[in-house]
């Protein structure tokens, strides 16, 4: 998800300015996505630029407030309606690292693969602790979901290259 797409789904409700999209935003992903305040302005002003948002003026308060335009509605109807495209994901360094492992001569595969083992056991406990913890919020308990259903498929993924390494190596 682009920064950009997000700030536009959270103006798609109601104006807002900055700090508040940064909190909701994170709100809204679990925090499993950390966002600089500098991300957030750089991000508006770019949408600005593009005519995607206009300043709304300020709140009681005196902060700039941003609203969506109708361009930006378009674009993030775009959006939502077009699938991610799995070609668009960044390298898998986990793949990478297992891959690089086999091809070596001198790494102990096995040992590679039980590090990530116990790496993603942990993060799973930590995902299944948090998701306890959301209580209602359900954008949250989605991303938490999302991010056990990976670690899960993680292990697997991991348990298949343990067998195809042990029946290379048998």
């Amino acid at each position: 998800m682009s920064i950009r797409h997000g700030l536009l789904a959270l103006l798609s409700s109601e104006p807002r300015y900055g700090y508040q999209l940064r909190v909701e935003f994170e709100a809204s992903t679990g925090a499993t996505w950390p966002l600089n305040i500098g991300q957030v302005y750089t991000t508006l002003t770019r949408l600005e630029r593009d005519g995607l948002v206009a300043p709304g003026g300020a709140d009681e308060q005196g902060r700039a407030v941003y609203m969506i335009t109708e361009a930006g509605r378009e674009e993030l109807e775009r959006w939502f309606s077009t699938p991610v495209d799995h070609s668009d994901r960044p390298r898998d360094e986990l793949v990478i690292k297992i891959a690089m492992a086999v091809a070596a001569t001198d790494v102990d595969v096995g040992e590679v693969i039980l590090a990530q083992r116990m790496a993603t056991m942990r993060t799973l406990q930590d995902l299944t602790r948090a998701k306890r913890a959301v209580g209602d919020g359900l954008a949250q308990r989605l991303v938490l979901e999302s991010m056990i259903f990976k670690a899960e498929a993680e292990q697997r993924w991991l348990d298949h290259c343990e067998a195809v390494v042990k029946e290379k190596n048998a």
